[in-house]
């Protein structure tokens, strides 16, 4: 790798922005790819994305944008993947540049949903890149925080902690605190799940369940994550830290959560695709839950929680009846 690597950001949505927004206090040069010329020429001429974050104002100078993928990562040494998980099998589609050579960093919250994979392992399977190679950008982290340089926390996990380490201080600046582990599977399956429960923590809402349930709600959640994260690679880790309980409760509480909106607007009476082109944006818990649901047939973990979420939005069971089931499951 060059003493001094190139990075490419994939993905034109507000995370890619916000990561973009940090890169550019540490680099002098960054590939971005999204799929819109559009998009493209709009940042070109007037330095933000008018899209997502259009607060944001991006240094172009700094900047060389691509809607090809392949020329955008053919020169890059570190890609840092920020596609919806449903879209990204079908954006690397025409892909013809060897990535087994390459550092694959997600930021895609989210598991491939043809594959039930969780992106470590598509990457690794489909594209032969070790897993070594492999880095998760965990949270608790909105990007419409990091539009506001309000203080944010990442943790950055890899199996191998020097590239943990690289990554974290490409994102590290004076509002970003990062933090490095070494729990890709679990930072990325709890990833995937805290998805899942601010989907059903903003269903309770829209029912007009209050603070305290969400309390009780979230509490048994964290303690689904663990059940199933130890299940699926068991490895000492505190499940208490930011990366895990912290990613949950603020994507459960959120006013800009995705999820939770998403969530609370089934809750409300809203079906699936009315509120998602209502929301106009993509809710990773829609399919996460399938997912993680036909994984555990596998495992067998008790799992409530997923269970009611994936019920209510694929069984088309009323929201009311499968939460008022749910509520006494919880403790």
């Amino acid at each position: 790798m060059n003493q001094k690597p190139k990075v490419a950001i994939l993905g034109g949505g507000s995370w890619a922005t916000a990561i973009i927004k940090m890169l550019l206090e540490n680099l002098d040069e960054i590939n971005w790819y999204m799929r819109s010329t559009e998009k493209i020429k709009f940042i070109k001429q007037h330095k933000r994305n008018n899209f997502y974050l259009s607060s944001v104002s991006l240094n172009t100078e700094k900047i060389t944008l691509f809607n090809d993928l392949s020329k955008a990562v053919e020169n890059a040494d570190i890609l840092i993947f920020a596609i919806p998980s449903a879209f990204l099998k079908n954006a690397l589609h025409n892909l013809s540049v060897d990535l087994s050579d390459k550092i694959i960093v997600s930021a895609i919250k989210g598991l491939v949903p043809e594959e039930n994979l969780i992106i470590a392992e598509f990457f690794n399977q489909h594209y032969n890149v070790p897993l070594e190679s492999i880095a998760v950008i965990a949270g608790p982290c909105h990007a419409e925080e990091v539009a506001l340089e309000r203080l944010s926390y990442l943790t950055i996990a890899s199996k191998n902690l020097k590239n943990a380490r690289l990554i974290a201080d490409m994102l590290s600046t004076f509002y970003i605190k990062t933090s490095i582990s070494d729990d890709i599977y679990g930072t990325e399956y709890s990833s995937v799940l805290k998805n899942v429960f601010a989907v059903a923590a903003g269903i309770c809402h829209g029912l007009g369940y209050g603070d305290n349930f969400n309390a009780v709600l979230i509490s048994n959640a964290i303690q689904e994550i663990k059940r199933f994260v130890d299940v699926v690679h068991p490895i000492t880790r505190d499940i208490k830290s930011s990366a895990y309980l912290g990613d949950l409760m603020v994507t459960a509480y959120s006013q800009f959560s995705r999820n939770r909106t998403f969530g609370n607007m089934i809750g409300k009476g809203y079906s699936v695709k009315s509120a998602q082109l209502e929301m106009n944006m993509i809710a990773e818990g829609y399919y996460a839950v399938k997912s993680i649901y036909e994984i555990n047939k596998k495992y067998k973990v008790n799992m409530p929680i997923t269970e009611a979420v994936y019920n209510i939005l694929y069984e088309k069971i009323s929201p009311s009846i499968e939460i008022k089931i749910l509520t006494e499951n919880l403790r």
